[in-house]
Order: C-alpha cells, then sequence, then structure tokens
C-alpha cells in the first residue's frame, strides 16, 4: 500500500491514511481503500474500522492537481462515480466505520467522514466542503449526504460560503458524534471502538442494513446527477478559473461562463 496502512487488534481495524501533506483523495488512495475494505471483509475476528489521517489533517481535500489531468466532463463524472459507489460501500459495509477527524475534513475528506458510521472530531478540527471556491460543487455524494446531517439551510450555508466550521459545532449541528480536546481524540476514539467490538457481528450487520433504509430514492438520484454536474461545472470556464486559481495560490475571477 502506498497511501494507507491498517493493523487489527482486538477486532478493532485500524487504518491510517498516509499521503503527506494534506492527504488528499487521489482516485488511487481511493482504489487504496476499496481493496483494504476487500481485505477485512472477510476476517470475522474484526468487527469495527476506525479510519483516521497521519500528520496535521485527517484529508484537507481531494486532490486538485490530479483534476488537471482530466480531459473531459465525462471523465470527470467518471472520478465522481468511482467515490460515490466507495463511499455508498462504506456506508453499508456490514462492519461500523468510525472516522477520528482532527485538523480538517474538507471537500472530499468530508465525503469520505460522511460515509463513515461515527464522525470523532478535535474540538478545533474544520469541517467544510469549499468546493463553491474553486467554481466546482462536492462530486463523492456530498451535496446529498450534508443536509442528512445539518439539515438544508445549514448545509447551504456551509457550500455557498466556502467556511468550514469547527469540531464543536460540527457536534451541535450533528455532524459529529463527540468532540474532545487536541492529542485525546485517539484515545476517546479506541475506547468508542471497543464497545462496539463487544457487540454481535450479526446484530451490528443487521443493524446497519436497516439503517440505509432511511436513503430514499431521490438521495440516489440525487447522487447520479451530482456526478453529472460534478463534470458539466469542471468543464465550465469558470471552474477551470477556479482551479488555475487554486493551483497558483489567488483568488479566482469568476466571469459566469
Amino acid at each position: 500500500m502506498e497511501f494507507l496502512s491498517w493493523t487489527d487488534e482486538g477486532g478493532i481495524a485500524d487504518i491510517t491514511i498516509k499521503r503527506p501533506p494534506a492527504n488528499a483523495l487521489s482516485s488511487g488512495l481511493l482504489k487504496e481503500l476499496s481493496v483494504v475494505l476487500d481485505e477485512i471483509e472477510t476476517k470475522k475476528e474484526i468487527k469495527v474500522l476506525l479510519l483516521h489521517g497521519e500528520g496535521r489533517f485527517f484529508s484537507a481535500g481531494a486532490d486538485i492537481k490530479e483534476f488537471t489531468t482530466i480531459k473531459s466532463a465525462k471523465d470527470f463524472s467518471e472520478l465522481a462515480r468511482l467515490g460515490q459507489n466507495l463511499f455508498e460501500r462504506m456506508e453499508k459495509f456490514q462492519k461500523p466505520i468510525i472516522a477520528a477527524i482532527h485538523g480538517a475534513a474538507l471537500g472530499g475528506g468530508l465525503e469520505l467522514a460522511m460515509a463513515c458510521h461515527f464522525r470523532l472530531v478535535t474540538e478545533t478540527a474544520k469541517l467544510g466542503l469549499p468546493e463553491l471556491q474553486l467554481g466546482l460543487v462536492p462530486g463523492f455524494a456530498g451535496s446529498q449526504r450534508l443536509p442528512k446531517y445539518v439539515g438544508t439551510a445549514r448545509a447551504a450555508e456551509m457550500l455557498f460560503t466556502s467556511e468550514p466550521i469547527t469540531g464543536l459545532e460540527a457536534v451541535q449541528y450533528g455532524l459529529a458524534n463527540h468532540a474532545y480536546p487536541e492529542g485525546e481524540l485517539m484515545e476517546h476514539a479506541f475506547t468508542f471502538a471497543k464497545k462496539i467490538a463487544k457487540k454481535s457481528s450479526g446484530s451490528l450487520k443487521a443493524a446497519i442494513e436497516l439503517l440505509n433504509y432511511s436513503k430514499s430514492d431521490a438521495f440516489y438520484e440525487g447522487v447520479k446527477r451530482e456526478a453529472e454536474l460534478f463534470g458539466e461545472v469542471f468543464m465550465s470556464a469558470d471552474g477551470q478559473e477556479g482551479i488555475k486559481a487554486f493551483i497558483e495560490k489567488r483568488e479566482p475571477e469568476f466571469k459566469g461562463e
């Protein structure tokens, strides 16, 4: 594995994202995560997964530089579907997945966290979907999952302003389960995971299946449309300007094209 590592102890699979400096979600990292899920799925002794990032961040977003190698709206939509399919698999995975978030979970990083069954955060962590700042929209089902957790009005504010919320606010708004002081996150995360690991594998699997019935047909229609618009907006003049401005570390100049 180039971007991930994982260990198994006491029924807990401890998965670490290792792609410094930002743990950006490249297509390669997403594919590795799929392989890790394949490996863990067959191991009956593993009851729960704990996902976290190495270094300064959980994940500060998608790999914007990789975006510059994509030449068509169709290919960009396919990248969206890669992430969407993986995150849907995570949400339906038969073993609970905990995201332990420090530093930042932004863009694709927050979309990854929202696909987990639990989000544990540091009090000062930053969580947000800043894609509109680049002239883009979320592509890994973030536009559909965020309103489910924080409500439509709060989701609109987070999307349209591109401003992140803190870990404490994430708990207040319903996006995260618990917030802890810096330096205490992983200790509490493992304690949380151990509580779940004591449960029956069959009942955990059944509960996850039942919880997923709360997703409506409109959710899946929205996810499909998100992938299409992800590609269309990416190929627009404003989308290209936003990516160029990000790489050049300057403010974008959007012209409504």
